[in-house]
């Protein structure tokens, strides 16, 4: 449910004036204006001209950040873009306010269309992983394939861990939080969302957590920052209880792209007990399960995760034995995820 913000990261009463959003070398972050709506997107140029277009969408609480660590491995098969949903990174709030998993959905569907992207390999976190699994539901005409982290899909039995996060959701909670946590200093704030989101918060370098203080003063500074992770939140929970042909689960069943699943056997986010029903429910589906993984593989583990993904393409037809894109592959292409619904389990270490 989050990617990068505990629910008790909550912004200072006096915020100051918010920094300017961190760019890795080789990246690039434009903005992107759309009827009621802007968005900020960040990408890296391609190794070669007319890769096939991916794009990545993050958490709750996460950015287009989220995706620095792997979107250099893939720039050799894809062309990268990753967007900041509406409210988060660098991208404002919508005027029409709207942060349920259908807004965020409509948005990424919006920005597809208006910058004639699609069809795209469309690669979710979290709360990026519900809406990325509601636009393949939609719109299978804009998604190659689908990609997985840690989806926050439905569970009946929330583990415990991420309760305080669905309580965002309550009226009221946000300000008492606020009053709670109002003498926290930003390295205090990033230490608690590396110990709930990283399976071992060990493995963040010097040089990583500190962008991710910086990263965290500049939120504390936003005005709406609270806002949107409360409406935010209230969209997870709203969709939890949703039924019918609109629910996630039943929406997970309709898409037709190839879908690879990625699940941390030490996320405290989303249990690594649905790993199997998602397998089961999405009819094309792969699944890669980490061990020792937390919420956020992308940001952990990131060579695994891009190593999958390749085995995605080769296994789908995207990407031939000898790495070159195309529209099929070589029968005999090998790959460690078999194709339709499997589990395959992976060191986290490897």
């Amino acid at each position: 449910m989050s990617s990068t913000d505990l629910p008790h990261v909550i912004a200072a009463t006096a915020a100051p004036k918010p920094g300017v959003v961190g760019v890795a070398a080789g990246e690039r972050l434009d903005s992107v204006g759309l009827p009621g709506l802007t968005l900020s997107v960040r990408s890296r140029p391609s190794v070669r001209e007319g890769l096939p277009p991916a794009l990545y969408v993050h958490g709750l609480g996460g950015s287009s950040q989220n995706w620095s660590a792997l979107m250099p491995l893939l720039e050799d098969v894809v062309d990268c873009e990753a967007l900041d949903l509406p409210g988060f990174g660098d991208s404002p709030p919508p005027d029409d306010g709207n942060y349920s998993i259908t807004g965020h959905a409509r948005a990424v569907i919006r920005y597809l269309d208006a910058r004639e992207r699609g069809p795209v390999h469309l690669i979710g976190n979290s709360l990026g992983g519900a809406v990325t699994t509601r636009v393949a539901a939609v719109r299978p005409d804009l998604v190659r394939t689908l990609t997985l982290i840690s989806p926050a899909l439905p569970e009946l039995r929330v583990q415990r861990t991420a309760l305080p996060t669905g309580l965002l959701a309550v009226p009221g909670i946000a300000g008492l939080f606020t009053k709670l946590t109002k003498d926290w200093t930003p390295e205090q704030r990033v230490s608690g969302v590396m110990a709930l989101c990283y399976g071992d918060p060990g493995r963040i370098s010097p040089e990583g957590f500190s962008a991710a203080v910086r990263e965290m003063e500049r939120r504390l500074a936003l005005p709406y920052m609270w806002d949107a992770m409360t409406r935010s939140a209230r969209g997870i929970v709203n969709a939890y209880t949703l039924g019918g042909q609109h629910g996630l689960w039943r929406q997970a069943e309709r898409v037709l792209a190839p879908t690879l699943l990625i699940y941390g056997g030490r996320d405290l986010l989303v249990s690594y007990r649905m790993a199997r029903k998602a397998a089961a429910a999405f009819r094309d589906s792969r699944l890669l399960t980490l061990p020792d993984a937390g919420h956020v593989a992308m940001m952990e583990y990131p060579d695994t995760v891009a190593t999958a993904f390749r085995e995605l393409l080769v296994d789908s037809g995207e990407l031939s034995d000898s790495g070159g894109t195309g529209s099929s592959a070589s029968g005999g292409a090998s790959s460690s995820i078999s194709g339709g619904t499997s589990s395959s389990t992976s060191s986290a270490g490897s």
